[in-house]
């Protein structure tokens, strides 16, 4: 297995500044807001507007162009121009096209596909969080975006993220183990993952989803790297783990319909035959099988 961190991951490759010590100065924001330089991305149920030609592009409009809504500030490029984030119904813009982060985010460049990726995340946060827990009241929005606020106690409440772990586990001859969710196509196959419980460590939830999901303790525990997943508010920390024996696998019916061992050779074949079809190149998930398998993997999409 390759050795050091995942060296590309779709959904972690944001250029901006976040600037968030500016995000509760409102002189700073109006005189942003006010800038001939900054642009806004409108979003819609998690789609933005995005143009092909002549490479994968997100459509921004100046300040002057965008709909009524709460501005989110997304981040200052090296240049000093602001990107800000506004929910509304997309407009209708020749060339242009919906599309979401599992359609483009690894089309996009490095700005446009953090751009994509913030204002996801944002949106969901702020669809799903209109109330306040406590006492019901409902929420206005602060600190540009990233924060909203209970008008009746005060309280603040912030974005909520999901850690989940995500882990390429292989035996003592190198063989990765791959299954099949309940959900999935026959074809489809991957790597174990699970959500991290409350009061656990990032290494304990691999070892406990491991056990739960296939029936296999696990050792060496390594994470390797991470990338965020609004959809709709995780973050995937991805980890290798190593299993000793031939211990059998025992799927949990629950979580998993069947798992098995594959070679390099074997995953090869069981691709090239179709009877596999591996995770595309947007999740963690594909970046941890092939750093294990030393390249792309077979007819993989270029993008």
């Amino acid at each position: 297995m390759t050795d050091g961190p995942l060296e590309w991951l779709a959904l972690a490759r944001g250029t901006l500044d976040r600037v968030a010590l500016n995000r509760r100065d409102d002189g700073w924001i109006a005189g942003a807001w006010a800038d001939p330089r900054t642009r806004v991305l409108i979003v819609q149920d998690g789609c933005a507007l995005v143009t092909y030609e002549p490479a994968p592009a997100l459509v921004l409009v100046p300040p002057a162009q965008a709909p009524d809504g709460d501005r989110w500030l997304l981040g200052v490029d090296e240049g000093g121009a602001a990107y800000f984030g506004v929910a509304a119904a997309l407009p209708a813009v020749e060339g242009a096209e919906p599309a979401g982060l599992r359609q483009v985010g690894a089309l996009l460049a490095d700005r446009d596909s953090g751009l994509l990726t913030h204002v996801v995340a944002l949106e969901h946060w702020h669809s799903a969080n209109r109330f306040c827990p406590r006492c019901g009241t409902e929420t206005k929005v602060a600190s540009a975006g990233h924060v909203r606020v209970c008008p009746a106690d005060g309280s603040q409440h912030f974005p909520r993220v999901d850690p989940a772990v995500i882990m390429l586990v292989t035996d003592a001859a190198d063989r990765i183990l791959l299954a099949r969710g309940p959900r999935w196509p026959a074809d489809r196959r991957s790597i174990l993952a699970g959500f991290v419980e409350p009061g656990e460590s990032l290494e304990q939830a691999v070892a406990r989803e491991v056990d739960e999901e296939v029936g296999l303790p696990v050792r060496d525990v390594r994470y390797v790297g991470s990338q965020p997943w609004p959809l709709p508010q995780s973050l995937m920390l991805g980890f290798t783990a190593t299993t000793d024996g031939d211990a059998p696998l025992r799927p949990d019916p629950e979580e998993i319909l069947d798992a098995a061992w594959y070679t390099r050779d074997e995953l090869r074949a069981a691709i090239d035959a179709g009877d596999l079809v591996a995770p595309g190149p947007l999740s963690i998930a594909a970046q941890l099988i092939m750093r294990w398998y030393g390249g792309e993997l077979p007819n993989m999409p270029h993008f």
